[in-house]
């Protein structure tokens, strides 16, 4: 198959790239320069750099022109800060780019479009007494990107998103997005333990990841998909134990669960702080310790039908926080997640 990617540099998207050039794919990427440095993407990739959002019509016309399969493995999450009104923000790299792109594909007779999600819309859709989209932007936004996705699919087009958890692994010279969680235990080292809510995740790979984008793009299945997609269910305080082996500090670290009522408390002072920088959060602090009381666990069973296999996650969780305190001291200079 011919296959047209955009943001097929970045650390999900060149783990896709790889995986459908083994299986004798063609992958041609649209993505914004430069490429991060040592980073091992395809050589049998082609990739026109620029920002596809500012080409016209006729130009994207003639991009897609040949292609069997759209993969729009780019935009941002909710780790991303932006002033108010951050919904803005995520329309414009989440959604207005498939409102725009998917009608040339249908045009030119692309027939299947692979889109990365969140595992966020799952939730929403699991828990709907909690009201998440209601009190979250961010929610809200990735519900609004799975109805654009929805609308879209007829007889001769169809759409899979990929509902992504958290993700773990690096690619060499881009910044991991888990410096926000250094940043927030570092506060409570001098502690003889860390205080953190009791729930869990599910998460996978970054080898995963693209696991699941290839088998999705091959998939023959008709119509609209939103997949939830997991590989391993983790409790918060598991988690952490690796992520303080990985600082140095050993696994013995004591973590306390706390309620969400007193996490709520230290909610205050991160409000302030938006409000101080202006930024508009796109997940409710005050909501957030509900959420994270959650074990928003999934069945690897979703994931492993579209192709993942086994891999090791305590590694690939090392080496992201390895990296994350690397970046966060300063001591290595890495590519910035951005929007695509």
């Amino acid at each position: 198959m011919n296959i047209f990617m955009v943001g097929g540099i970045g650390l999900l998207g060149c783990e896709a790239a790889k995986c459908l050039i083994e299986k004798g794919h063609k992958v041609k990427t649209a993505a914004l320069p430069p490429l991060p440095e040592g980073a091992p993407i395809p050589q049998e990739m082609e990739i026109l750099f620029g920002d596809i959002n500012k080409k016209t019509d006729a130009e994207l016309e003639e991009l897609l022109k040949g292609m069997d399969v759209f993969i729009f493995a780019a935009g941002v999450d909710e780790r991303v800060e932006f002033p108010a009104p951050v919904e803005d923000y995520y329309y414009k790299y989440n959604i207005a780019p498939l409102e725009r792109i998917f009608p040339i594909c249908k045009k030119v007779g692309i027939k299947r479009a692979v889109v990365l999600g969140s595992y966020f819309a799952y939730l929403s859709k699991l828990r709907p007494d909690m009201k998440l989209p209601q009190k979250n932007p961010y929610f809200r936004s990735r519900l609004a990107q799975e109805d654009v996705c929805e609308a879209f699919c007829d007889d001769s087009f169809s759409v899979c998103v990929l509902e992504l958890p958290y993700i773990f692994g690096t690619q060499p010279g881009r910044k991991p997005v888990w410096t926000i969680l250094i940043e927030q235990i570092e506060m409570m080292d001098k502690l003889p333990f860390t205080l953190y809510p009791a729930g869990g995740t599910a998460m996978l790979t970054c080898r995963q990841v693209g696991q699941v984008i290839a088998g999705a793009a091959e998939q023959k299945k008709s119509g609209f998909s939103a997949v939830p997609i997991g590989m391993y269910n983790m409790k918060w305080n598991e988690f952490l134990k690796i992520v303080y082996a990985a600082r140095g500090m050993g696994y013995n670290r004591k973590i306390v669960s706390v309620t969400p009522l007193m996490m709520k408390m230290g909610m205050i002072k991160v409000a302030a702080d938006y409000k101080k920088r202006k930024i508009d959060s796109g997940m409710d602090p005050f909501n957030l310790p509900d959420i994270m009381d959650i074990d928003l666990f999934i069945n690897p069973a979703f994931a492993k039908e579209l192709g993942a296999t086994p891999d090791d996650i305590d590694a690939a969780i090392t080496e992201s926080i390895r990296v994350s305190v690397e970046s966060y001291e300063g001591r290595v200079k890495l590519l910035e997640m951005k929007g695509e």
